[in-house]
């Protein structure tokens, strides 16, 4: 095969990904003509234009969008493989880990654990995707690293590794008649305006199951697709809503709102990490997941951690957590 050139494979992958000749080639420490020139070449070797002009910018053909996932699994795979087994120092590290996380979790563990990245490995840069992708293979595809969260629509294979529980509490603006101090009945909660904080618009969960269980119903007068965004509007009107205990509160109580206890008993969320096992013996990647297990097991973070035996001793090595399939 002597024209075969997986450079073409790296390229193509940095092209689809960045959407911008410029853009790739910064990526990939080239100039912007010679990724230009590169462009040429693989749109004469698949007969396709691959991205073609929109206004300022560019946009995929359907061809690079079939394209887009396979070709970033087969670099993926093609970077590990090449990847020496021998344990990595994290200031020697310069890569692009890609992890999906909820936006309540960012707010609450972003900036502690990009601080402590930059402490550790001023070269890696972190890009943290929302849940467009969730129920996907993109993990599989080599498209995330590592999903930080409640992590239940997993492929089979999927390495997981539970974190720590948290609970939901009521959330309102502060003097709200739902957060005097006083845990609400049943029914004055139900009888309270809801928003909830969904990104398909849906409106019922399992605090409803469990009113309806009461004879009890809440009204739902507003949906928004992000948390940050139900902050302010919580801030701002008369609503009550949702949040998991501390690990959703340090931005509310940054907007000057307040919590109370929930009338009804709902089941314990438990926040995980996730990875697909091709990256089991990838230093950098055990890093990153070391990382993010102390950011998220610290004091500051969400409450009730697992126990002690599931989380490394800092004073001493201990056996890694078990790792489960889903």
């Amino acid at each position: 095969m002597p024209d075969l050139d997986l450079n073409l494979l790296v390229a193509l992958d940095a092209l689809l990904e960045e959407g911008s000749v410029t853009g790739a080639a910064e990526r990939l420490h080239t100039s912007a003509p010679a990724m230009s020139r590169t462009l040429g070449r693989l749109r004469r070797v698949l007969g396709d234009p691959l991205l073609v002009r929109a206004g300022r910018g560019l946009v995929p053909t359907p061809r690079a969008v079939e394209l887009r996932s396979e070709v970033r699994a087969l670099v993926s795979r093609g970077q590990a493989l090449l990847i020496p087994p021998a344990a990595t120092e994290p200031a020697e590290l310069n890569r692009r880990f890609t992890l999906r996380t909820g936006d309540v979790l960012l707010t609450t563990i972003g900036a502690a654990l990009l601080a402590a990245v930059r402490a550790q490995a001023p070269t890696v840069t972190l890009r943290f995707l929302g849940d467009d992708l969730e129920g996907t293979s993109a993990m599989r595809d080599g498209l995330i690293d590592l999903e930080v969260g409640v992590t239940d629509h997993l492929d089979p294979e999927t390495r997981t590794e539970p974190l720590a529980t948290t609970r939901l509490v009521g959330i309102a603006r502060t003097g709200h008649p739902l957060a005097n101090g006083a845990p609400p009945s049943a029914e004055e909660f139900a009888a309270a305006d809801h928003l909830t904080v969904s990104r398909h618009g849906r409106g019922l969960g399992q605090v409803d199951q469990r009113l309806a269980q009461l004879g009890l119903a809440r009204r739902v007068v507003a949906s928004v697709p992000s948390y940050p965004a139900a902050l302010f509007l919580l801030r701002d009107t008369e609503l009550v809503g949702l949040a998991p205990a501390r690990l959703g509160t340090p931005a509310a109580e940054a907007l000057g709102l307040a919590t109370f206890p929930l009338p009804v008993e709902l089941p314990e969320v438990v926040l995980s990490m996730a990875w697909h096992p091709r990256n089991d013996q990838d230093a950098g990647h055990r890093w990153l997941r070391d990382l993010v297990r102390g950011v998220v097991t610290s004091p500051t973070g969400p409450p009730r951690p697992l126990p002690a035996r599931t989380r490394p001793d800092p004073a001493r090595p201990v056996p890694r957590p078990a790792l489960t399939a889903h």
